[in-house]
């Protein structure tokens, strides 16, 4: 990460960059877990899914199946009770075979390194893949879920319908090594503050960078 950023009231609101530097340095999020299963596992585990009953379920699921081997040999419906907290849970298990199968018969049990082999796996997006490429093989990779592409249109620095559009048009426009940090600061940052219903805008850093906040004020 380059030098520390400056305060809000201090940003060229035209700097991209710096203010996302700024949301990674006020919204920091690590990623424990770095094996390449797992973490992509996991990520299947929090699709439409809370952080903690993600966290559960994958607590869950690897202290029962160890790795890629015993799950690709499990049964969906032997999951099922493991992983419900994440919601879903009928269809992640089936997923989760079926991924766990297929890497373990067509990759040798290794996950991919290459989105193209990624997203080819049952299940896996764009937003599943990057999360993996950048947390467990430390590649420029942009994750684009809900959060990062409503903060990014309600900033203005996206005009955007899509997740996929919002990831193509931010990775003209990011230098790649924010890439990775910014998706879960966004989260985290989407969560607390500039939250889907109800945002909370009196307690936000960015508001005179904020379209949506100007347009609110109108």
């Amino acid at each position: 990460m380059r030098k520390k950023m400056q305060k809000a009231s201090e940003l060229d609101c035209k700097d991209v960059n710096r203010i996302a530097e700024l949301i990674i340095d006020r919204f920091p999020r690590q990623h424990e877990e770095k094996d390449p299963f797992r973490v992509l596992i996991t990520t299947i585990l929090s699709q439409r899914s809370r952080d903690e009953n993600t966290e559960i379920s994958a607590k869950n699921l690897f202290r029962v199946y160890k790795d890629v081997s015993q799950l690709a040999n499990a049964k969906p419906e032997e999951l099922y009770e493991l992983i419900k907290p994440s919601g879903l849970y009928r269809e992640k298990a089936e997923r989760i075979v079926a991924v766990s199968r297929l890497i373990l018969e067509k990759y040798g049990g290794k996950v991919p390194d290459s989105l193209e082999e990624l997203v080819s796996l049952p299940g896996v997006g764009r937003k599943t893949a990057n999360i993996v490429l950048h947390v467990s093989f430390g590649q420029p990779a942009l994750a684009v879920d809900t959060h990062v592409h409503r903060i990014s249109n309600r900033l203005g620095w996206v005009n955007t319908k899509t997740p996929e559009q919002t990831e193509e048009a931010l990775k003209k426009i990011l230098d790649p090594d924010l890439w990775g940090p910014v998706n879960g600061s966004m989260v985290e940052f989407g969560k607390q503050i500039c939250r889907p219903i109800s945002p909370k805008c009196e307690l936000c850093f960015l508001t005179e960078c904020c379209r949506y906040f100007k347009e609110k004020l109108k």
